[in-house]
């Protein structure tokens, strides 16, 4: 059996693809196929299933991955260390965020970590529906509440959702004096597959909870979307405070039932090896929750 083939049944598994891995790795992704395949023989079980669209672990495959990759990530730290000294940071981070990341992260941080790490390429992912770190090759993640154990979390904050609306809808359509008559207000929310009406779970200054049905003509599966038609006067919107805090400022947006919401959920990036880091996912995980914890942004 060959560590070198070990090693790239780990880069593939990551990259999501063969053709992905053999670009990282600088071969041809029919070599690297072979060599997974002559792996396969070796082991004499299946790895993987190869699809046209993608590669999907057997358990034969995810049992070898949790007990390899940690080792193969060490010994290549190991080489790393022993080769590189004190040489620069590079490659490449792919980060997979909630598509309104950018609204609340300022972009304008990056070029100061851009100008600390010249060689490190940043790729952003940016979409509301949680990703595969291993089926689509994904270095880390931002996520709330997550309790996948197959995953490392480090949390870098709370997230605090808040009920608001542009002053011009509240001005037509009165301001709700209690939960239960949001019931009766347009409010924006993600479309409900089980029927017209969404359920918030709401908490409130003492920490009760109220669960309210809500519905209105407007509904959008992503953050940034309902903050643009609340401000836009579709409805009352319930959103995490990084979000709003600069529209509330400005006067766009005006807070709903001050202190109801839908309590503090943790936010971690996650990411895949319990042990080494490649130094340019590290570096991006230090920079990033400095960067959030400095500025207040959650």
């Amino acid at each position: 059996m060959d560590l070198n083939d070990i090693a790239l049944f780990v880069n593939v598994v990551r990259a999501g693809s063969f053709a992905e891995a053999g670009r990282r790795l600088g071969i041809p992704s029919s070599t690297a196929s072979r060599r997974l395949q002559g792996l396969e023989d070796v082991l004499g079980a299946r790895l993987m299933q190869r699809t046209t669209r993608r590669l999907t672990l057997t358990d034969a495959g995810r049992v070898l991955f949790a007990e390899c990759a940690d080792q193969i990530d060490a010994l290549l730290h190991a080489a790393g260390q022993a080769t590189e000294g004190g040489a620069e940071v590079a490659g490449k981070v792919r980060i997979a965020a909630p598509a309104d990341f950018f609204t609340w992260f300022p972009t304008a941080a990056l070029t100061r970590f851009a100008a600390a790490y010249p060689r490190v390429r940043l790729e952003f992912e940016l979409d509301d529906a949680r990703v595969d770190l291993f089926g689509q090759g994904i270095d880390v993640a931002l996520r709330s509440a997550d309790n996948d154990p197959s995953l490392v979390a480090r949390k870098i904050g709370t997230s605090r959702t808040c009920l608001v609306a542009s002053p011009g809808y509240l001005a037509g359509r009165g301001i709700p004096g209690t939960p239960e008559e949001l019931g009766s207000h347009d409010c924006i929310s993600v479309p409900s597959r089980g029927g017209s009406r969404t359920k918030w779970q709401l908490f409130g200054p003492d920490n009760t909870s109220v669960s309210v049905e809500v519905d209105g003509p407007f509904k959008v599966n992503t953050a940034s979307a309902q903050l643009s038609g609340a401000i836009a006067g579709l409805g009352i919107a319930l959103l995490p405070a990084a979000l709003i805090a600069t529209h509330v400022a400005a006067r766009r947006l005006q807070v709903v039932l001050p202190g109801y919401g839908s309590g503090p959920i943790g936010v971690h990036f996650v990411y895949l090896s319990r042990r080494q880091l490649p130094r340019a996912v590290s570096a991006f995980l230090d920079f990033a929750t400095a960067t959030i914890k400095e500025q207040n942004l959650l």
